[in-house]
């Protein structure tokens, strides 16, 4: 059971993907990412008092967790403003690979034979993937987008190994997901706040305008729905971390299909193998685990 919400979760990840791309289409970001963390905080906001609070000892952590989400999202969505989502999708979907190499850096874990191949299949995918943005005009070593891209899936695996810390009963913190969940949302809403009336208010009309559109609802609908699915399913007995982290992932063949529907993106079929790719390296480091 909890395989198939781990599933279901990959699906609203898709469909959070994708109404990232059509709000931020012509649109101006920090706003919208406001607007992101006030829904998920209002959508949460009922939940709040059913969770212990904890106090500062608490909080503190979760706080941390606030500022590496936020600033990954902050980057992803520079990121996937400027780039077509056929791109942005598979740089994402190597966390699983990124959390692995953390985990054997941090934790000292040691890699199989499998999950070295899954690894390195990973590579060879981003390889191949910077040469298919290339006919794009697209140079992966020089783009600023590409290396929001890339540094928001660097700090979302951070935030991988983190939650791990915080829900872990046994060597972590072991705190109640939906206090987590909560409270890292009001956090960022606050945050987001100050963000918005510092930087953008004051220089609104020099810069992209903000246009309201029905996706930036969505956004926050998917996310919050796919977070929940997603720790709801680790709750689960039997549920094992490394391979709902993986199965998350696969949120990329959704985005990926909906963003050469919706958007007519280009060179699919090159990307499509790069796609493929990136997806066999997350089936060897499960066969590996």
């Amino acid at each position: 059971m909890w395989l198939a919400f781990a599933f279901l979760s990959a699906a609203l990840l898709g469909f959070y993907d994708v109404s990232k791309k059509h709000a931020l289409r012509e649109n101006a970001v920090i706003p919208i990412l406001f607007l992101n963390t006030l829904f998920c905080s209002v959508i949460f906001l009922p939940l709040a008092p059913q969770t212990p609070f904890g106090g500062w000892e608490v909080q503190r952590y979760i706080l941390l967790k606030s500022c590496i989400v936020l600033s990954s999202w902050l980057l992803g969505y520079i990121g996937i403003k400027h780039l077509p989502i056929t791109i942005v999708g598979p740089i994402n979907a190597t966390r699983p690979v990124m959390v692995l190499i953390g985990a054997l850096i941090i934790f000292g874990e040691r890699l199989n034979l499998w999950q070295w191949t899954g690894v390195m299949l990973a590579i060879l995918s981003f390889f191949m993937l910077s040469r298919s943005g290339k006919k794009e005009g697209i140079d992966f070593s020089h783009n600023r987008w590409i290396l929001c891209t890339v540094g928001a899936a660097i700090l979302g695996a951070i935030s991988g190994l983190y939650d791990k810390y915080l829900m872990a009963s046994e060597g972590g913190l072991g705190l109640p997901r939906l206090t987590v969940q909560c409270w890292y949302n009001f956090y960022q809403m606050g945050m987001m706040g100050v963000m918005a009336m510092v930087l953008w208010w004051p220089k609104r009309k020099e810069s992209t305008p903000f246009q309201w559109c029905w996706s930036i609802l969505f956004i926050s609908i998917f996310l919050s729905l796919a977070d929940y699915v997603y720790f709801y399913s680790l709750s689960l007995d039997g549920a094992l971390i490394s391979v709902v982290s993986m199965v998350r992932r696969s949120s990329v063949l959704v985005s990926f299909m909906l963003g050469a529907l919706l958007f007519h993106e280009k060179n699919l079929r090159s990307k499509a193998l790069d796609l493929l790719l990136v997806l066999l390296s997350m089936f060897l480091l499960w066969l590996g685990s």
